[in-house]
């Protein structure tokens, strides 16, 4: 009888205990896609007591509190959605888990927009509006608020969507709508704009010819030879030398320019000095990695991992030191037009600025930046290490053609161009050695044109999609830069 009681206790108990456990399940289900919007949204609110402090709580203008706010929230989408074409590729080979990743993106984003991020930033981007027809600091200010917010939309729309667009065309295309509402159309550089428009087509298809190749000579001098763990022995150090002297002299241009001004030959001198140091440093350890590997395609792609690793930082930093500006460059006018009452061509970027922007880019890319690495790394085509290396490799090398023949190219663009660019020289090359085995007798093997269409390596619907947010990224954030300025002007007056 006492048993039977005990039993009756603890059941009651387990009832007890199930109703609270559904009751913590049920919450938990409830708050976990709250999590991250909620630190996004105290990190917004931590920018904009930050602004408060910087210039005194009483003293602080509501513009530079609202534009402090609107820059943490454009930070907080650049990192959600520029840096996966740096790391895409990196974890899409499985070089690096999503959680390693993301860890050395933002340290690396971060470094190099507080070390090396511009300390000057242009306040009408780019020369895309004529400064004079915004003099007045009432109508820049608002103008650039509404760029600001503009941009910001659409990155998280794009974000949302699954399409990795560029945030400096967001930025473009929002300061030009801005522009437009507040002066009327002839106040664009159109030729400006024109060389923006041709950047669409150069970008994607000079970081995709590059990298499809460097895959077609790897293909071709490594993995195709009969001995391909010697072909590795030979080539891969004179790989690793090229990657390591262009990274440099990426940095030098692009990611140092707020250190130290560089040239193109110097940069070109110090990137050959670091690649011959690191072709003595390859040398060596390839062979040792070489050693015992069996002589089949597998075994090559632990020898660009590591390399892959490193330029995955390395692009990490440049990005940082670049694109912060596009998240802090019209709060720092803003702050600017606040402090003096006058239009400037150019300011300084205040240190707690550069934090937000920093600090903003890191937080958004831990909240919401493996879906857009997902998307880069995995679902447009598949990668391993030698593939995503060459994707690397071609994103470096693209910027410096570019900056050498004066071009506007999107990072974006290039990185993601790079990727289709393996992908259809894969489709082509797959094709080119079907024909090649049908040709032999005993190993002929017909394909029908739906088998054909189901094998392909890159997925047109993504490719589609990515297509078309490029090309409206600029049009649509100018029309809703200037459908908000419009509105601004409503509420202000």
């Amino acid at each position: 009888m006492a048993i039977d009681e005990g039993r009756r206790r603890w059941k009651g108990l387990d009832k007890d205990l199930n109703r609270i456990g559904h009751v913590e399940y049920a919450v938990q289900s409830i708050w976990a896609p709250l999590a991250a919007p909620g630190a996004a949204a105290a990190f917004i609110a931590l920018a904009a007591l930050l602004s408060a402090v910087y210039f005194g709580l009483a003293d602080t203008p509501m513009i530079v509190i609202l534009a402090a706010a609107f820059g943490a929230y454009m930070a907080l989408n650049i990192g959600a959605n520029d840096v996966a074409n740096n790391m895409g590729p990196a974890v899409g080979s499985k070089a690096l888990t999503m959680g390693s990743a993301l860890v050395i993106a933002a340290v690396c984003e971060t470094a190099g927009a507080l070390i090396a991020g511009g300390d000057v930033v242009s306040t009408i981007s780019k020369s895309i509006i004529d400064p004079a027809a915004v003099a007045s600091p009432d109508v820049f200010v608002w103008a650039m608020m509404a760029a600001l917010i503009s941009s910001a939309l659409w990155v998280n729309l794009a974000t949302y969507l699954g399409a990795p667009v560029s945030t400096t065309h967001s930025v473009v295309g929002g300061v030009m709508g801005a522009g437009i509402a507040a002066a009327g159309i002839s106040v664009v550089n159109w030729a400006t704009m024109g060389s923006i428009a041709a950047s669409w087509i150069v970008s994607p298809l000079l970081g995709g010819g590059i990298a499809a190749g460097f895959l077609a000579f790897i293909k071709w001098k490594i993995a195709y030879q009969d001995d391909m763990i010697e072909a590795a022995r030979r080539w891969v150090p004179i790989l690793i030398a090229l990657m390591v002297g262009v990274f440099a002299t990426y940095l030098a241009l692009k990611g140092l320019k707020a250190v130290i001004a560089i040239d193109l030959p110097l940069a070109l001198l110090i990137g050959i000095g670091c690649g011959a140091v690191a072709y003595g440093g390859a040398v060596p350890l390839i062979r040792r990695q070489a050693e015992g590997l069996e002589n089949r395609k597998r075994s090559l792609r632990g020898l660009f991992s590591l390399p892959l690793v490193l330029s995955a930082g390395l692009l990490s930093f440049a990005h940082g030191a670049n694109d912060v500006a596009n998240a802090v460059g019209p709060l720092a006018a803003i702050v600017a037009v606040s402090q003096t009452g006058a239009v400037t061509d150019a300011v300084t970027i205040p240190i707690w600025v550069m934090v937000i922007g920093a600090f903003g880019i890191s937080l958004g890319l831990f909240l919401f930046g493996p879906k857009l690495i997902r998307m880069v790394g995995d679902q447009i085509t598949k990668l391993n290490p030698v593939r995503a290396y060459c994707v690397a490799l071609s994103a470096a090398i693209t910027v410096i053609i570019a900056s050498w023949l004066g071009l506007p190219v999107s990072s974006t663009h290039i990185a993601v161009g790079g990727v289709f660019g393996v992908g259809f020289f894969r489709e082509w090359d797959a094709e080119r050695r079907s024909r090649l085995k049908a040709g032999r007798p005993r190993r002929a093997k017909r394909v029908d044109v739906e088998e054909r269409k189901r094998r392909k390596l890159v997925r047109r619907s993504h490719f589609m999609t990515i297509v078309a947010a490029w090309v409206i990224t600029v049009p649509a954030a100018a029309l809703l830069s200037a459908t908000i300025y419009l509105a601004i002007g409503l509420l202000v007056h």
